[in-house]
């Protein structure tokens, strides 16, 4: 067997480096590269097992027409030139009659090449098709970053080494970013004391000293009640303050006057001493780092936890401390800008914007237009986007013309027209980058694509030849595009060894012993860290970092419980909700309820129950458990509706709301009901 460098492509912040092991032109193996140096030679189980979803019989290999009604998978074989042929005539008449914002995009994280992923928005500019917002995951956390710190790079977590108290603050890192752990035990080897605090225990909560849980949405609050005690006992860096922030003055008065720890010991719940102890190990701490994931994020004001979260070290002076700082992102697009993948300059005039999270409303209730097709690629919206209700009804018109590029026969493919089979990351090039590590990788195919299927440069180069445009970007193969994201002499690409990327090794960017400060001050207008950002008064926003709970909607008001849909263990988004050995794995479909609850509504450990509210309903196995709070159900994993009891995932119940600012998913913002059925599983 030889063995051959790549990347994982999935939509992880520890794009591992992999070695795949080949033989008779199949991928038999996949498994850590140990030369990774963040990494280090070992990979997630999901990926273990990836060869088998590679060579599976449940590839696509073929251009498929559908036969049968939308949603039954009846579909039969075409050729790619019927296929692009069908696709341009259809597209054609639907540009002459409606203009081409009646065509809409989908795309994500499916891939996460700068590439592949990004290939095919050149196309759709030049067609002057609806653009995509795409707000899914991490606008709304990037947003509140960069209020407080505009493009600083995130801490190195490979540093966190030298620290002596590292707060995980809204990510369960166990599921999510595995390769954390390595770093936080030998952390802890070194004397680290290590807390969590989330909403409810999960695989994360075992490596922690001391478990912090609060109610969803009060981050926010307790940072601030942090801050208070910071500052009433000046456990701050007084110099680190004077340097490198502005507006602490404004700071100090509001959190001192407001946040008291007894006021946020009624928001949180959490007695004040507990508070108090948290800030004052902050404080005294000689290194503090904290790790916040994406969790927090995805409800009403998240943006604001992140804002308020990224003040934080501002105080203690953590960036200039080895082993200190915070982390939401490496944030290393500056390294590598994907505009010459993207061509914003084909799109000949502004065009309307459709938010992700409502493709339900914009495939039922049209506001600007009618969308009269759908283009999916590596994306999974029937599952993956909320208000699933609507979304399915959509994708069944029978006026919607719906194309999907994938892999396999996803819920979304199900009710496609047109069928596309793609290239899956060991069978085409791409450049890879990092959102939880300054590291950068190229990788080259080591196997060809099954059948005829095709990567996603190369579909929208045919329908750029289908439609007659000659612009010199679609006749470009990824080798080229890759060789013009590296020519780009930014200053994160300053020096790097292009001998070993070529070679299929992860080369490190030009960051610097300490990231945030690479280039010596903040990457703000000022060059400072923003305790008062003036700038947000004109979007109506507060200034300073303030604490503001949201209301319930009226129709929310009927419902208790508060929902959080999160990742699952086993699963990747919906990556692998087809797989085979899902339920093996990840056990039935899921919800975990408190026992106090549970009591309350009868329910017992493993009995089936309907889970609902004004959006929906779903199907769960009860999980009766001390992990979560009175008040707060958890469902980990998104399911392929195909693949569940009733039919169902999670998004039957989220709401397509989009966050106050950056209209990002409220996936953990959804009220809901628990009742029980009368079976057990």
């Amino acid at each position: 067997m030889n063995y051959f460098p790549s990347v994982c492509p999935l939509d992880c912040p520890d794009t591992c480096g992999l070695l795949l092991g080949v033989e008779e032109g199949q991928v038999r193996s996949c498994q850590g590269d140990p030369n990774h140096p963040f990494t280090r030679g070992f990979i997630c189980g999901k990926m273990k097992k990836y060869p088998e979803y590679l060579n599976s019989s449940q590839r696509l290999k073929v251009p498929l027409r559908r036969t049968g009604p939308k949603g039954t998978g009846a579909f039969e074989p075409v050729s790619w030139d019927e296929a692009i042929e069908i696709i341009q005539k259809r597209w054609q008449g639907i540009i002459d009659e409606y203009g081409a914002e009646a065509i809409l995009p989908y795309s994500y994280a499916g891939t996460m090449g700068l590439v592949q992923r990004n290939s095919g928005h050149a196309f759709f500019h030049r067609l002057g098709a609806s653009r995509l917002k795409r707000t899914i995951c991490s606008t709304t956390a990037d947003l509140g970053w960069t209020m407080t710190l505009g493009s600083t790079m995130g801490s190195d977590v490979e540093s966190i080494i030298h620290s002596d108290l590292i707060i995980i603050w809204g990510m369960n890192v166990a599921s999510t970013h595995v390769h954390f752990l390595p770093f936080l035990k030998e952390a802890k080897a070194c004397g680290a004391r290590v807390i969590q605090v989330d909403c409810y225990q999960n695989r994360t909560s075992p490596y922690a000293d001391e478990v912090i849980l609060i109610p969803p949405g009060t981050d926010t609050a307790l940072a601030l009640g942090m801050m208070h005690v910071l500052i009433r006992e000046d456990l701050l860096d007084h110099a680190f303050i004077q340097e490198q922030t502005s507006g602490f003055s404004a700071l100090a008065e509001k959190v001192l006057r407001e946040y008291e720890p007894e006021r946020v010991a009624q928001i949180t719940g959490l007695p004040v001493s507990i508070l108090e102890k948290l800030a004052r190990a902050y404080g005294s701490a000689r290194a503090p780092y904290i790790r916040i994931g994406n969790g927090p994020c995805r409800q009403w004001d998240g943006a604001m936890i992140y804002r308020t979260l990224a003040c934080l070290p501002g105080l203690v002076g953590a960036f200039t401390k080895k082993g200190g700082g915070i982390h939401c992102s490496s944030n290393t697009g500056q390294a590598l800008p994907t505009g010459v993948v993207t061509r914003e300059d084909l799109l000949a005039s502004p065009v309307r914007e459709i938010n992700m999270i409502q493709l339900g409303k914009a495939l039922t209730e049209p506001d600007g237009g009618p969308v009269k097709s759908l283009f999916v690629y590596h994306a999974n919206p029937a599952a993956v986007a909320p208000e699933s209700d609507l979304v399915l009804k959509g994708l069944a018109r029978p006026d919607l013309f719906v194309v999907v590029h994938e892999q396999v026969m996803t819920d979304t493919a199900r009710y496609a027209d047109l069928v596309l089979p793609a290239s899956a990351f060991p069978e085409h090039a791409d450049l890879y980058r990092s959102y939880g590590h300054f590291y950068i990788q190229k990788t080259q195919p080591v196997v060809d694509a099954p059948g005829e299927a095709k990567s996603n440069l190369e579909v929208f180069g045919l329908l750029a030849r289908a439609f007659g445009f000659e612009d010199e970007h679609f006749a470009k193969n990824a080798e080229e595009l890759i060789e013009e994201l590296l020519s780009q002499n930014t200053p994160l690409l300053e020096g790097i060894d292009r001998a070993d990327l070529e070679a299929g090794k992860a080369v490190r960017l030009n960051v610097g012993d300490n990231p945030p400060l690479r280039f010596g001050r903040f990457q703000t207008a000022s060059g400072k860290l923003l305790f008062e950002n003036p700038d947000l008064a004109a979007k109506s926003y507060p200034t300073i970092p303030e604490y503001r709970p949201r209301e319930k909607s009226e129709p929310e008001k009927d419902y208790p419980l508060r929902l959080l849909a999160n990742p699952g263990h086993h699963l990747l988004n919906s990556t692998f909700g087809g797989r085979e050995d899902t339920e093996r794995l990840e056990g039935a479909q899921r919800i975990l309820i408190s026992k106090q609850d549970a009591s309350v509504r009868k329910i017992e450990q493993g009995q089936q129950v309907n889970v609902f509210n004004h959006l929906g309903e779903a199907c769960f196995a009860a999980h009766v458990t001390k992990q979560v709070p009175k008040g707060v159900v958890v469902v980990e994993g998104v399911r392929w509706h195909s693949r569940v009891p009733g039919g169902k995932n999670v998004n039957h119940l989220t709401t397509s709301r989009g966050t106050l600012l950056a209209e990002g998913s409220s996936f953990n913002d959804n009220y809901v009901e628990v009742e029980g059925k009368n079976e057990k599983s």
